[in-house]
C-alpha cells in the first residue's frame, strides 16, 4: 500500500510517472535516463528502464526515493 509521501513505485510506467508529474522528466535525465520519451519508456517500467541503463537495486531504490521527493512537491495533473 502506497503512503501519501509514497506516490511512485519502481514497478510503475515511466510514461505514466511522466504525465502524472512533468517535474519527475527531470530526476529521469540528471540520473543518465533521457530516454523517457522513446518509445520503450511507454512500455517499461522505472525499474526495467532503470536496469537497462546499468542501475543496481540500490541505485532503483534511491532513483524511485527521489522521484517521490520531487513529485510530492508537485501536484500530478489530472486527466481531462
Amino acid at each position: 500500500m502506497r503512503g501519501a509521501r509514497d506516490l511512485i513505485r519502481k514497478t510503475d510506467l515511466i510514461r505514466v510517472v511522466v504525465e502524472k508529474h512533468p517535474g519527475s522528466a527531470g530526476v529521469f535525465m540528471a540520473a543518465g535516463m533521457g530516454c523517457i520519451g522513446c518509445a520503450m519508456a511507454r512500455l517499461e517500467t522505472i525499474e526495467q528502464g532503470a536496469k537497462a541503463h546499468g542501475f543496481s537495486d540500490e541505485d532503483v531504490d534511491e532513483l524511485v526515493k527521489k522521484l517521490n521527493e520531487t513529485c510530492n512537491q508537485d501536484k500530478p495533473l489530472k486527466k481531462k
